[in-house]
């Protein structure tokens, strides 16, 4: 996959603004249809939103609450489909919700009858190409069976728990690239580090944008019948480009946080409920645990949020408040923390903790502008789905006759898997040489393409020497920049690889991994040192 340059004389029946989820979706959801598609990337792919997920793949339980049967039914149908088309990133995982009679919403009477709509709304979920993907009903467990499965949950009003099935994305960042890769293989031309700077305009109707090359600090012009305005929560930021007195109220932002702690659990994921009624939980996570989530309105520019000490230092204080005195954390305890900013489309509620989850797919033209189309809200489960329905409206505004959209029937690329657990075991088989752990965990990352990491590997012993306890190699940087559109040490550390996501990896391998990509990428001493500091920063807890 190579970072295209764009030739100002072509013209895109899609120009798609914005790299994370949903535009990766609607950039493959296009091309598979025929349409010519440029997508563009103010930063990395996925390096926003999308990559500050919990890591979930899920119906949204949750959202009964709020009587929204369409979006969860919709949020189930497209988790089995993600196990379908995405069997090496997409995993059930049980969830086991923690009962007691504190309040009502944590009475196991109460919580059964969500558990039972929920199963009823994911009828298909036994419908899987891999039979390994198949989620089974909820099930009741009494106080000492959760203390059995789960012995740092007891306390002393624990009357049981329930458990259910969700899915866990492995690497949430590299699905996103998967779905950026496919768009690709279809015939987008795509870019990162690619930002829209304005719209060209004849009259009202826009013809393009203009946008500058942040790698090679140039301006360019791109053609095109139709922009989709695809970033998040940024999308108001770019719809102030078009002139329009817009106003950034149109979006509200909620800021959410997850901590990573040495493991606590062990295979499930616990949810209880804080004294302020929301769900939090700890998942387990590559030997490791993930702690979430906050639910905060952000207000301010989304260039200004961080993580601070603050969100930090509530989160802890809601784990501790919520679970058992076993399950006491504190700040020291924490290896890695990461977050972002959550658009939501709804304004009503005062809480964004209550704020539903759904899209909304805005035609501008309303406003004055023709040519653009706007996508407010959604999640990260529903995001194919939602591209499904951005194309058939684009290309109704085109007046192109839509195709039938298959990507429900198609693998993404690198997931061509149909038996994962037997892709698994091949691929031990067949790379005897290498740690098992060490394959499972890779084979899982990059799937078909795994073969294409091992053969860089062979070509030195110092790329296939582990890095981390998951094995993860030198072999994998030089991958990560020559068909991955890796540009910086963080997009190899966080998006690429998961060098860096469990913490600092330690001064030796950071070196290695910045030696690596110095020389691939011909950065001088001080681009290498710049790219260092800016690495260390985002290890850097609050």
């Amino acid at each position: 996959m190579k970072r295209s340059d764009f030739k100002e004389t072509k013209e895109y029946d899609l120009i798609i603004i914005g790299g994370g989820i949903t535009g990766a979706a609607v950039a493959y959801d296009a091309s598979a249809r025929g349409l010519s598609v440029a997508l563009l990337e103010k930063d990395d792919f996925g390096s926003k939103t999308s990559s500050a997920t919990s890591k979930l793949i899920h119906g949204g339980l949750r959202y009964l609450a709020n009587f929204e049967l369409g979006l969860v039914r919709e949020s189930l149908r497209e988790r089995r489909i993600l196990e379908n088309i995405a069997p090496n990133f997409v995993y059930p995982i049980p969830n086991m919700i923690i009962t007691d009679k504190k309040s009502f919403q944590t009475k196991k009477f109460a919580l059964k009858l969500g558990m039972i709509l929920y199963d009823i709304l994911s009828f298909d979920k036994k419908f899987t190409w891999d039979k390994s993907k198949r989620i089974p009903c909820h099930r009741s467990m009494s106080r000492a069976e959760t203390i059995r499965e789960e012995p740092l949950v007891e306390k002393k009003d624990l009357t049981g728990s329930l458990v259910y099935y969700d899915c866990a994305s492995i690497f949430p960042e590299r699905l996103t690239l998967a779905f950026v890769k496919s768009a690709v293989f279809n015939g987008t031309d795509a870019a990162n580090y690619m930002e829209v700077t304005g719209f060209n305009l004849n009259g009202n109707k826009i013809s393009g944008i203009t946008a500058k090359d942040k790698i090679k600090n140039k301006k360019i012009k791109i053609s095109g019948k139709l922009v989709i305005n695809c970033a998040g929560a940024w999308a108001d930021k770019i719809l102030n480009l078009t002139g329009k007195n817009f106003h950034e109220e149109i979006l509200r932002r909620s800021e959410g946080i997850h901590i990573i702690t040495e493991k606590i659990t062990e295979e499930n994921l616990v949810t209880a409920m804080t004294p302020s009624g929301r769900h939090i939980f700890i998942i387990p996570w590559r030997g490791h645990s993930l702690i979430g989530t906050t639910d905060k309105e952000f207000l301010g520019s989304p260039d200004d949020w961080k993580v601070s000490r603050e969100s930090i230092d509530g989160l802890i204080e809601e784990v501790n408040a919520s679970f058992s005195d076993k399950i006491k954390i504190s700040y020291e305890d924490i290896l890695y923390c990461y977050g972002g900013l959550r658009p939501l489309v709804e304004t009503e509620t005062e809480d964004v903790y209550q704020s539903s989850r759904k899209y909304e797919i805005y035609d501008n033209s309303q406003d004055g502008i023709d040519g653009l189309l706007t996508v407010e809200g959604g999640k990260y489960t529903t995001s194919r789905n939602l591209a499904l329905h951005v194309v058939e409206q684009s290309c109704k505004k085109l007046g192109i006759k839509a195709v039938r959209s298959e990507t429900d029937k198609n693998y993404l690329a690198g997931s061509e898997i149909e038996d994962i657990e037997a892709y698994i075991s091949y691929c031990k088989e067949l790379y005897e040489s290498f740690n098992n752990d060490h394959i499972d965990y890779l084979a899982r990352i990059y799937g078909t393409e795994l073969s294409a990491v091992i053969d860089i590997a062979s070509e030195n012993k110092k790329f296939s020497e582990p890095l981390n306890s998951d094995g993860e190699l030198l072999a994998q940087v030089i991958y990560a920049i020559k068909d991955e559109m890796a540009l910086t040490l963080n997009d190899i550390l966080f998006r690429r690889t998961g060098i860096g996501t469990l913490g600092h990896p330690g001064k030796d391998a950071l070196k290695k991994v910045a030696d690596t990509a110095a020389g691939i990428l011909g950065w001088d001493a001080a681009k290498k040192k710049a790219e260092i500091a800016a690495a260390e920063k985002i290890f850097l807890i609050p």
